[in-house]
């Protein structure tokens, strides 16, 4: 709420009640955080000619070598069918190849050819792993104080309901 106050030079000026400055500020720092997504997408797009999901993916099989699309999916979190779409993509760059080692045909697994393992090798760590990294180094109070936060702003985006994959849903398959 803006309050009215007299200068000295008798003209009036505004002022802002400080919850309106910080409202201003969160949502500049969202806008920043947003804006940083937006330009490393950016990056890895004019750099290296993928996406951030196309890079996550082709991060998980030289992590993990050749995986079947269902595993990638759970490992990078998105749906198996946005899987299938990065994965098409990364075959016509020759950066994946779709592979058959067993018996019935309809089990395949993806695996880097030579062009995406240089790339997976030289490409920059994905965003989030900064995100990680940040966090790793928190104590335990501001990580919670973090996460009670962030819930907080996807329950006033009313957000809580979008289909996003929530990487601990399910417990990890056995190694």
């Amino acid at each position: 709420m803006a309050t009215k106050t007299l200068t000295p030079s008798n003209k009036t000026k505004t002022t802002f009640e400080p919850q309106h400055d910080q409202i201003r500020e969160i949502v500049y720092l969202i806008r920043r955080l947003m804006q940083a997504g937006s330009l490393y997408t950016k990056e890895l797009n004019k750099n290296y000619q993928v996406s951030a999901p196309q890079l996550n993916c082709l991060l998980a099989l030289y992590e993990n070598g050749p995986l079947p699309p269902s595993r990638i999916a759970k490992l990078i979190m998105v749906k198996s069918s946005t899987v299938t779409g990065v994965i098409d993509r990364l075959e016509h760059k020759h950066l994946v190849k779709r592979t058959r080692n067993s018996p019935d045909r309809r089990v395949i697994n993806i695996e880097l050819t030579d062009a995406g393992e240089t790339l997976a090798q030289n490409a920059p760590p994905p965003i989030q792993q900064k995100i990680v990294d940040g966090l790793k180094r928190l104590s335990q109070n501001k990580m919670e104080s973090i996460t009670h936060n962030l819930q907080l702003l996807v329950n006033m985006l009313d957000a809580q309901d979008l289909e996003v994959k929530h990487p601990y849903e399910e417990p990890p398959p056995p190694l």
